[in-house]
């Protein structure tokens, strides 16, 4: 995946595609950032989490650019998710999550609110940069209350 990265980075300035290119630097500069804090060179796992958290920065700045009506940012927003989006295993439809949310929910057979740390341990490691973990969080939590 890195070496896809540094490919894409390289095409980029070929194209002077300043976009992409600021886009892939952030994220070059993100995984070698993570990767001295780690002290070993990130599996695809590890990579796919640091292009995970760029997406959800993305998605949270663009909730703070619509309440200020900055429609420019937002689509600049937009399309740097897009470009990231190309690093990101392909993306389980909502009705797929739901499934593996529901077989949690027959494995754990959860009482409370106070399970959720259950299911959500049993659901991260198959849904982890594969679906929008927020949406997951939040439909647990719905269905527990």
């Amino acid at each position: 995946m890195k070496e896809k990265l540094l490919n894409d980075l390289i095409q980029a300035m070929k194209k002077q595609d300043k976009e992409t290119l600021s886009v892939l630097r952030m994220v070059k500069g993100a995984i070698q950032l993570e990767e001295i804090n780690n002290k070993h060179e990130l599996t695809d796992d590890e990579f796919i989490g640091v292009v995970s958290k760029q997406i959800k920065t993305r998605k949270e700045s663009i909730t703070e650019f619509e309440k200020a009506n900055r429609t420019d940012l937002i689509e600049q927003n937009k399309r740097e998710i897009e470009i990231l989006n190309k690093y990101m295993p392909e993306q389980l439809s909502e009705e797929e999550v739901l499934k593996v949310i529901d077989e949690a929910f027959d494995t754990i057979k959860p009482e409370s609110s106070k399970d959720m740390g259950k299911i959500m341990g049993h659901v991260t490691p198959i849904l982890k940069g594969k679906a929008d973990m927020s949406f997951v969080s939040k439909t647990i939590k719905d269905r527990l209350m």
